[in-house]
């Protein structure tokens, strides 16, 4: 039976909730309509998040992104889009959504959107000498 693109994000328990780790998630292959020309955009994105008490299964992740393909969506507001469902399914202490997006008519994008559960404040980085 093939898989099939859709919306919903699945989680799993955080393994260690009591502590503050980040996890780096790369997808080179997003794709996307414009909605002005129809023509596919194409974007590698990149989730940096710290987890609470769940973790975003990575497979329903791929199929989530994969619906995006045939739909029309700025950068910006998909970028936004995504980052809201994101932590509408895991309610993480940080998360951080980059869409780096291809050349379009000599232009390249980026467009960061950015969570903070309020109160939550980042680790200090450890300096090693």
């Amino acid at each position: 039976m093939p898989t099939r693109p859709g919306k919903q994000l699945d989680t799993f328990d955080n393994p260690l909730p009591e502590r503050d780790y980040t996890i780096h998630i790369e997808i080179p292959e997003f794709t996307c309509l414009c909605p002005k020309t129809g023509q596919p955009d194409f974007a590698t994105l990149f989730i940096d998040y710290v987890p609470d008490r769940l973790c975003v299964e990575l497979k329903s992740l791929k199929l989530y992104v994969w619906s995006f393909r045939d739909e029309g969506a700025f950068h910006e507001a998909v970028t936004n889009s995504i980052l809201d469902d994101l932590v509408a399914a895991c309610a993480p202490r940080f998360m951080r959504v980059r869409g780096r997006f291809n050349v379009r008519g000599g232009i390249y994008t980026t467009v960061v959107a950015e969570h903070r559960r309020p109160g939550w404040e980042p680790p200090r980085p450890v300096e090693l000498p």
